[in-house]
């Protein structure tokens, strides 16, 4: 019996229908060498997708390897009530000082959805604690993702994730997305911002009693199509937040890492110099709660964080267990988990790799010129070392592209319509080119089918 047939008959995939496997065969990978992975039977295809997202310096990176070859020899993993060690004490401290030690406490899990339940728990949590126990409500953006466990799905708002599982999720408030591509013919990216954020601001005036926090994804809402938008809707976000005394999460899980041109997405919401614009900026940017996972062990370990703040802690600093944080997870600060966060760290600082990036995003930028002269394509945009464009094309099209990108040695999965690279930071300039070239060769057979 193949690899294949024990796989369809043994392992339950994620986020398919099985059935779709009659018809479009699994592909069994035998190693991966960089941005490539290799199957079992030789062919080699670009990772364009890092693997859902996760791969941040190519599979099987040298230095991360050996990383992890050094901490098993010491430790795998200890129980993080009662103890503690130094990878995760590291990462800690790491993490913290990228945000100016902002937010010095960092909370573990080990994948984004439940980073997410441990930001929204917190909040809550810290309301009660406060006196406020009334504040128990979420507010998240139109077309949000923050994944699929029950209280993530609460503040998700993708139909397919959540209505199939409507009974078990307490839904929260939508507003209105900053979303560019709703820009009316003169207007900006930044005018769309700003009037998404009047739209927050109506919400949280008459709902700010009740609500604990406002939930974004910051600049790129990934899963429902890779909406961007300008970073003036976090500037405004922040300070409504703090007006209204709701807390901010930003889910970092997709778009940081260095996704996005710097290592957090938020830092791009920073107060804007003197001269640029006007009108007051906030003194303090950062979130209340910063999730992350995804990309901060560079596609190697399940990991995920929530950083918050000095004033979050001490909320939950007492005598009493009932006001300490009541949320645990058997692998939190997983000592090989942590050791190859803190090599990916490692990696960013040695390498300079925010700066090369901005040079690899030109790249990515040239190869899909041609992409955006097709006359089915819209909206390619791009934030860093994210690229996507929308195709008017037939039902059916995100499964076409899929097998014809495959055929052409390319691992690309469409959301919908929307076409998207998010491919690892190892890529050339003759790799991206050639991402272009066979991405625009997809496209014409796709439609063509």
């Amino acid at each position: 019996m193949s690899l294949l047939d024990r796989s369809l008959a043994a392992v339950w995939h994620p986020c398919t229908q099985m059935k779709q496997h009659e018809t479009l065969p699994l592909i069994a990978i035998a190693r991966g060498e960089g941005p490539w992975l290799v199957a079992e039977d030789g062919r080699r295809y670009l990772d364009a997708v890092s693997s859902w997202w996760v791969n941040l310096f190519g599979h099987c990176n040298a230095h991360i390897n050996r990383r992890l070859a050094e901490q098993m020899e010491k430790l795998e993993h200890v129980i993080l009530a009662g103890f503690t060690h130094e990878p995760v004490v590291r990462l800690s401290e790491e993490l913290s000082a990228l945000t100016g030690h902002a937010l010095g406490h960092a909370f573990y899990a080990s994948d984004g959805a439940s980073a997410t339940e441990i930001a929204l728990k917190m909040s809550v949590h810290y309301w009660r604690n406060s006196g406020r126990p009334a504040k128990t409500r979420f507010v998240s953006l139109a077309g949000s993702y923050h994944g699929e466990t029950v209280g993530a799905l609460a503040v998700t708002d993708i139909a397919l994730f959540r209505e199939a599982y409507a009974p078990l999720v307490r839904a929260a408030a939508t507003v209105a997305s900053p979303d560019a591509r709703a820009a009316e013919p003169g207007e900006s990216a930044a005018d769309v911002a700003i009037h998404a954020a009047a739209a927050l601001e109506a919400f949280l005036a008459e709902h700010h009693h009740e609500t604990a926090a406002l939930i974004v994804e910051p600049l790129v809402q990934c899963a429902t199509g890779m909406a961007m938008y300008d970073p003036e809707y976090l500037r405004r976000a922040r300070t409504l937040c703090d007006q209204y005394e709701v807390h901010l999460i930003a889910d970092e899980i997709a778009v940081g890492c260095g996704r996005s041109g710097k290592f957090f997405a938020m830092e791009h919401a920073a107060p804007r110099s003197s001269g640029e614009g006007s009108g007051e900026r906030p003194s303090n940017f950062w979130p209340d709660f910063l999730c992350i996972s995804k990309g901060i062990s560079g596609g190697y370990l399940p990991l995920s964080l929530v950083l918050t703040t000095e004033s979050v802690y001490q909320a939950f600093y007492a005598d009493e267990v009932a006001r300490g944080f009541l949320h645990s997870h058997s692998y939190t600060g997983n000592a090989l988990a942590c050791t190859a966060a803190l090599a990916t760290l490692e990696i960013f600082r040695d390498e300079q790799v925010l700066a090369q990036n901005l040079e690899r995003a030109a790249w990515l930028a040239r190869a899909a010129a041609p992409i955006a002269a097709h006359p089915a394509v819209r909206h390619l945009r791009q934030q860093g070392m994210i690229l996507a464009f929308d195709v008017d094309a037939a039902p059916g099209f995100a499964r076409r592209f899929h097998t014809a990108a495959l055929a052409q040695g390319l691992l690309l999965r469409p959301i919908g319509n929307t076409v998207y690279w998010m491919p690892p930071y190892v890529l050339d300039e003759a790799q991206c080119q050639w991402l272009g070239t066979a991405t625009l060769d997809a496209l014409k057979q796709s439609l063509q089918a």
